[in-house]
């Protein structure tokens, strides 16, 4: 009788431990099932990384981040809204940029813009995208005017996301005015030496004249795996010589973000140039480039995504920059 209740309570234990086993791989069938349930966003894509000139995801595969770019957060923020984003993201955008400036009324101006920051950051986060968190220079033109600050920022924003993949950091949008490749890099390489002790995430560097000057870059590279090198264009203004000096660029190994670009002229305004913009869109699709349209905002110009007054992004308050984003976004892959 005794043998008899010792046998019953073994084949109960092997019945419970291979119920609990069976439970264990209903459940990580299940995980890997929503694992591999492909999309563009950032749950199946995870951490991104470069392969050569290329962006790849989690699984090594080819990714091309698409969106749009905010205006200044401290004139156009009430229009990073929840509902914003998410008509963004239902054109087929998998990214959002957050043009945080540093003078003009920014950051180093005002520090409580970072409060705006965040918030937009998670923002972004929750609806499943990318965000690059753009250090937005402009008239300040050489970044190292700045760089204590800068260093102080990206620290603590690396600290606060370390364990997130959406983030993408752009430390340095348009180096101009006198400012050399070698000022930039010198500035780089503190930026994202800091960035490294939190974040493997990528970076994207500008490149002097207003990010044109990516050419600039070749066999002088920062010596990081996970960095790219900025180029901005308005279509009506960079032509020809600005894509040449892309494809010389990327025929020499340096991997080029185009993280603004628009329609109008250089100055945001002076017409829409969509003859141009097509061209440039061509270019894209060809080398694999990820691109970001400057901007939300419903400012009285042409590279604005609203025309004037509208807060909310519906096709009859588009502009004739916006309509054209649009279909851009919504016809890429």
């Amino acid at each position: 009788m005794k043998k008899l209740t010792i046998l019953l309570i073994v084949v109960l234990l092997l019945g419970c431990a291979c119920t609990k086993q069976k439970v264990k791989e209903n459940k990580m069938k299940e995980e890997k099932q929503e694992v591999i349930e492909k999309n563009n966003y950032v749950s199946y894509n995870g951490n991104l990384k470069l392969d050569g000139n290329n962006i790849v995801n989690q699984y090594n595969e080819k990714i091309t981040l698409k969106g749009i770019s905010s205006h200044g957060l401290q004139w156009f923020n009430y229009l990073v809204t929840d509902e914003n984003i998410k008509t963004l993201k239902s054109w087929n955008s998998n990214v959002f940029r957050l043009a945080m400036y540093t003078k003009e009324g920014g950051y180093i101006d005002n520090k409580d813009i970072y409060n705006d920051l965040i918030k937009d950051i998670d923002l972004v986060i929750d609806n499943d995208m990318y965000v690059i968190v753009d250090w937005h220079i402009l008239s300040d033109n050489n970044p190292n005017n700045y760089k204590n600050e800068a260093i102080e920022f990206f620290d603590k924003i690396s600290s606060k996301y370390k364990n997130t993949p959406n983030i993408i950091y752009e430390i340095c949008n348009e180096p101009n005015g006198n400012t050399t490749w070698n000022d930039i890099k010198s500035y780089a390489e503190d930026v994202i030496k800091t960035i490294r002790k939190n974040s493997n995430n990528i970076i994207i560097v500008g490149t002097p004249t207003w990010s044109q000057d990516v050419d600039n870059v070749i066999g002088n590279k920062i010596e990081d795996e996970n960095t790219m090198y900025a180029v901005h264009f308005y279509s009506g203004t960079h032509k020809d010589y600005l894509r040449e000096k892309v494809k010389k660029a990327l025929d020499n190994n340096v991997a080029v973000f185009i993280s603004e670009f628009g329609v109008s002229d250089a100055s945001g305004n002076g017409g829409v140039y969509l003859d141009e913009a097509n061209k440039w869109m061509e270019f894209i699709k060809e080398n694999n480039l990820s691109f970001i349209n400057w901007s939300l905002a419903d400012k009285d110009e042409s590279s604005a995504l609203l025309k004037p007054n509208n807060k909310v992004i519906l096709d009859d308050n588009l502009s004739e920059s916006g309509k054209y984003i649009k279909s851009i976004l919504e016809n890429t892959n």
